[in-house]
């Protein structure tokens, strides 16, 4: 074998020390751990994903349908489960086709990659996820970014453009990281002056919310692909793409994630449709994200600033650190530093709770932060013990030391 002594090794190791001595180093979560800890690290927005009931329908869907679809959907793949899905989708979001795929970074990407070619060019939001930006760094299009919702810079760039009606607009309905939201009606209005396609993809607002955690077109504005995925509040796996009769079938013809993949399993698909008639159906769920967000935005309000949006501030010192005020079930604390980061989650770590330690390059440098995830599974006792957690060791102001 000449793993030891290839080059491609030798530089791969060299990369990997690199990243450990930089203090970001990756690792798989211990799931293990994390069943007798709290968990505020996952993105179980809505508490389905433990839910009895559910369990309970996954196995009579196992019994009837088997563990998998055996084939492309082009193929034998797909099954009158996958088309209940799509039916069911459709009436929800209110799309006349959806096309199912097993992940959103594969939707995300058969996107791109089939709706672009090399005299296209691509808009995205700087901070869209990597999916999105890597799908559109490998298209054959030209791809512009434009700063994060900043509707003058997007229509900067587009007034630049010769044709713009041959462009995509793509954002993110809630931003990952920052838990943010886009500003919808203006990206639809900025579409509609320069003829351009615009999608959405809104994997962190289906579910939550809305009346009917319909997500982000409840809004107002409806863009024409939407992009949803099933992981997140909705508690399972896989993803849809929504839109025009002429869009979905060419997908279907050309995408290679779908056509070359083989098929959600039908259980799967059969399952997915339950979570949904239960995020539509009870609002509860929706209603204690709002309370544990008061809760905990009021019980860290003397030990932090609170703001609505990150902005660096000026030189290399920042007032840290700063919880978000979103409209999501998306808390993020900055903290900035690395070393301060190691600090707060030691001490969550201390106390059995488990908080998303997210580092650069997922966030840009210096914006180091807890991913602060609320779920509906969570009770107030829950919130109160990541409160008192988080206390002393932001009282003492290490968790405000800022490296430059």
């Amino acid at each position: 074998m000449t793993d030891t002594t290839s080059a491609l090794t030798r530089r791969y190791q060299g990369e990997l020390a690199a990243r450990q001595q930089q203090g970001l180093w990756r690792q798989s979560g211990e799931n293990a751990v994390a069943e007798s800890w709290r968990n505020f690290a996952g993105n179980d927005y809505l508490g389905l994903a433990q839910d009895p009931r559910l369990v309970k329908k996954a196995q009579q869907h196992l019994e009837r349908w088997g563990v998998g679809a055996t084939a492309s959907p082009v193929v034998s793949g797909f099954t009158a489960a996958h088309q209940s899905l799509c039916d069911h989708l459709c009436d929800w979001l209110g799309y006349p086709q959806a096309l199912l795929f097993n992940s959103g970074f594969a939707a995300n990407q058969a996107l791109l990659f089939t709706l672009l070619g090399k005299d296209d060019v691509l808009f995205q939001d700087k901070l869209n996820h990597a999916s999105l930006i890597e799908a559109g760094l490998l298209s054959p299009a030209t791809q512009r970014r434009f700063r994060h919702n900043d509707m003058a810079h997007l229509r900067q760039l587009l007034a630049k453009q010769t044709q713009p009606s041959e462009s995509l607009i793509v954002s993110e309905g809630v931003f990952s990281m920052d838990g943010d939201v886009s500003p919808t009606e203006s990206l639809a209005a900025i579409a509609n002056q320069s003829s351009a396609l615009w999608a959405l993809d809104d994997a962190h607002g289906i579910g939550v919310l809305g009346q009917e955690g319909e997500g982000s077109i409840s809004r107002g504005a409806r863009p024409d692909i939407l992009i949803v995925t099933f992981g997140k509040a909705l508690g399972i796996a896989g993803a849809a793409v929504l839109a025009s009769p002429t869009i979905i079938d060419y997908l279907r013809q050309f995408a290679r994630h779908y056509v070359y993949s083989t098929a959600m399993p039908p259980a799967q698909a059969a399952l997915i449709e339950d979570a949904i008639r239960l995020a539509r159906t009870e609002h509860w769920r929706r209603e204690t994200l709002s309370g544990h967000a008061e809760q905990l935005t009021q019980g860290l309000h003397d030990w932090l600033e609170t703001t609505s949006a990150f902005e660096p501030h000026a030189g290399n010192r920042q007032p840290f650190p700063q919880l978000l005020a979103t409209p999501s079930p998306i808390k993020p604390l900055i903290i900035g530093d690395l070393a301060a980061l190691q600090l707060v989650n030691q001490a969550l770590m201390k106390a059995h709770i488990r908080v998303g330690a997210i580092r650069p390059p997922t966030v840009p440098a210096n914006t180091a932060r807890l991913r602060i995830s609320l779920s509906a599974q969570h009770q107030k006792t829950d919130i109160t013990a990541l409160i008192e957690a988080l206390k002393p060791v932001l009282a003492s102001g290490k968790a405000c030391e800022v490296t430059p």
